[in-house]
């Protein structure tokens, strides 16, 4: 009969070590997590995009309504947005999210002057599904500085 030396595992032992068990386990957390977060676009991120990107325009819009010393202006569309009184190049007319809409009081007013009056546009992102609120941004400028985007209306802005 044959006999085991002290501390060796029985020739017919099979199976997994519990830390080749831990291991896997880390790897497939891990890639989960991974997938999760490359699938995350959230109507929240698209809005912030589509905000940062008009920002961006209406600055591009603004220096060359100076430069040329022309009157151009901003205005939301039902299908997206116009810049209007710009010469030469075509600008965009779309949102990069479909989901995107805007809301102004009135065009905004992007030169020749200088200094222009304060200017805000709102930007609402609609829900993914029916138990999320909309979320919004707000593009913002004073006049003088670049138009920004803000998570929250300025006090002096708000509206009733």
């Amino acid at each position: 009969m044959r006999t085991l030396a002290a501390g060796s595992k029985p020739l017919s032992a099979t199976g997994f070590t519990l830390l080749e068990l831990l291991v896997v386990v880390a790897l497939i957390a891990v890639a989960t997590a991974g997938v999760s977060l490359s699938l995350r676009d959230n109507a929240q991120s698209a809005l912030a995009r589509d905000a940062q990107r008009l920002a961006s325009l209406l600055e591009a819009a603004r220096a060359q309504a100076r430069a040329s010393g022309v009157a151009a202006q901003w205005q939301p569309t039902p299908s997206g947005f116009e810049f209007s009184g710009l010469p030469g190049q075509t600008w965009p007319s779309e949102w990069l999210s479909d989901r995107t809409r805007a809301s102004v009081n009135a065009p905004i007013i992007l030169g020749p002057e200088p200094m222009i009056g304060p200017q805000t546009v709102a930007l609402i992102g609609a829900p993914n599904n029916a138990q999320s609120s909309p979320a919004s941004l707000w593009v913002t400028t004073d006049g003088l500085r670049p138009f920004v985007v803000q998570n929250h209306l300025p006090p002096l802005e708000r509206r009733p």
